[in-house]
């Protein structure tokens, strides 16, 4: 009995120095004593590390029990403090709790994984420790994501969401310093207007002359990042293209970049309009303000619209009419007449070829209002 109690003092006054040692509190003689020991009894060094594992879960399961306490804070704030509908009411809401909501998640993610891999060291043999760890790492990250997933929900939640495009269009380069041109009725009343075109490349718009009655308007771009549009592929024709000549357009009907062919059918326009072509190519309300080109890749005009209950007969503006009205120009506006493409570089390319080339000079037109 006697021997049995002094084992157990020993036992305690061995634990009464691991704890000390453990919390720093032994003092610095002694502690080097210790560590001496340490090196030389496996059975103590064993034991200090097994207390070192119960002490770290111990003070993680500390910190769970504090996090569902600042979390339960929280969710009675919550009750207690509607929740606003307004972008400003949300910014308030955000700013007062984001901060505690952001440590919470962090300190659960961090407490988690301290409790569940002390827990599992204390339990699991060093041979399985290894896959154990993998497992762990895979709880983390998914936590990690659910909690950037919470923060980014309370961002989301506190800005406006962006206005959608009422209206869009085509538009298309026409000189490499930041002029396009359009159909006038697709920026029509807009309070706002962006272009960009399949690089993914976007500049802010404005409108600097419109001509109503041959629905043709002329942009440029404000955006300050802007530098160049490049040297244009393409010139413009000056001369009538002839009746039943292969044409095509490049356009917007959709997301995506739409390609349409086939050939002139009239050399005039609507109700015989001497300043439009007439041509055989379906369209779509996208594809307004798109280029008309021939066959070398020459710009012979601009696509207008569809007539009414005439099925497959849509119009295009024609280049010699756009050249004449861009020389006309008021004077703060002449120099894009310098800027106009001279040379043709897709001519004689196959139509494949000749279509990567013009991609990134033909743009949505994106209208806000």
């Amino acid at each position: 009995m006697k021997a049995r109690q002094k084992k157990t003092m020993l036992e305690y006054r061995a634990y009464e120095q691991i704890e000390s040692y453990l919390k720093g509190e032994m003092p610095a003689e002694e502690r080097a004593a210790f560590e001496a020991l340490l090196h030389t009894d496996a059975r103590l060094a064993e034991q200090v590390r097994e207390h070192r594992q119960l002490l770290q879960t111990m003070r993680s399961f500390g910190q769970r029990q504090a996090l569902k306490q600042q979390l339960n804070r929280i969710h009675n704030d919550l009750e207690a403090e509607s929740i606003p509908a307004s972008p400003a009411g949300w910014r308030v809401f955000r700013n007062r709790h984001f901060q505690t909501i952001a440590i919470a998640a962090s300190v659960s993610l961090i407490s988690v994984f301290g409790t569940l891999w002390s827990v599992q060291q204390l339990k699991t043999p060093v041979r399985q420790q290894t896959a154990r760890y993998v497992e762990l790492r895979r709880e983390v990250e998914r936590l990690k994501k659910a909690q950037t997933a919470i923060i980014n929900g309370i961002n989301d939640a506190s800005k406006p969401a962006p206005r959608p495009a009422t209206f869009s269009g085509t538009g298309f380069a026409i000189s490499s310093d930041g002029f396009l041109v359009t159909s006038s009725h697709v920026v029509e009343g807009a309070d706002s207007v962006l272009i960009e075109n399949e690089a993914g490349e976007k500049f802010k718009v404005t409108e600097v002359y419109r001509d109503e009655i041959h629905d043709l308007s002329i942009l440029q771009v404000t955006d300050t990042t802007f530098q160049t549009f490049g040297n244009l592929p393409y010139t413009f024709k000056t001369e009538e293209s002839d009746l039943g000549e292969e044409v095509y357009t490049l356009g917007f009907p959709r997301e995506d970049m739409v390609f349409g062919e086939g050939s002139l059918s009239s050399s005039t326009g609507f109700e015989g309009d001497t300043t439009a072509y007439q041509i055989s190519i379906p369209l779509n309300p996208g594809n307004s303000g798109g280029p008309l080109l021939d066959d070398k890749g020459n710009l012979i005009g601009i696509i207008s619209g569809k007539q009414a209950g005439q099925e497959g007969a849509s119009f295009a503006i024609k280049s010699a009419y756009l050249l004449q009205i861009i020389s006309e120009l008021p004077p703060a506006l002449a120099p894009i007449n310098t800027d106009i493409p001279k040379n043709n570089t897709i001519s004689g390319q196959s139509r494949p070829q000749q279509l990567k080339k013009l991609r990134n000079y033909i743009f949505v037109v994106k209208v806000y209002n």
